[in-house]
């Protein structure tokens, strides 16, 4: 009988999180920087305050979710290519990302480019494979 988890246990885990570790990073600066900015210049306060209200406020959360997911996917195409792509790998960057994520929701951070909830991850999984389809083989 074959064994389900050997398969787990030969996935680029350690890749992978360096991967959402990275890209959550990126965005917690990013969202700082905006956050930053937006409190000291009233342009830019009052641009996120229309960015940020209905309608728009309810699809750039999404939208920025599935962009972080596609990023992912860039990146591990383009810095970690001794990284073997494939739907099982990119099933294992989700995970990856919640834990990221969920680490990132326990630091006292602005958090509205993404944040952790099921709306955002659902998107974050539709950038990942949105991205990732030509490895779906």
């Amino acid at each position: 009988m074959i064994n389900p988890f050997e398969r787990l246990k030969r996935l680029p885990w350690l890749s992978l999180i360096q991967v959402a570790a990275l890209v959550t990073s990126f965005v917690s600066v990013v969202e700082f920087i905006i956050a930053l900015s937006a409190s000291k210049f009233v342009p830019i306060q009052s641009s996120l305050r229309l960015l940020y209200s209905p309608p728009l406020g309810i699809i750039i959360p999404l939208i920025t979710a599935a962009g972080v997911g596609a990023l992912s996917v860039l990146i591990l195409e383009r810095f970690f290519q001794e990284v073997y792509i494939q739907r099982s790998s990119l099933w294992a960057l989700v995970p990856c990302f919640l834990l990221t994520l969920l680490l990132k929701s326990l630091v006292p951070l602005p958090s509205f480019i993404i944040g952790f909830s099921q709306p955002e991850i659902i998107c974050l999984i539709v950038g990942i494979f949105w991205k990732g389809r030509p490895y779906w083989r």
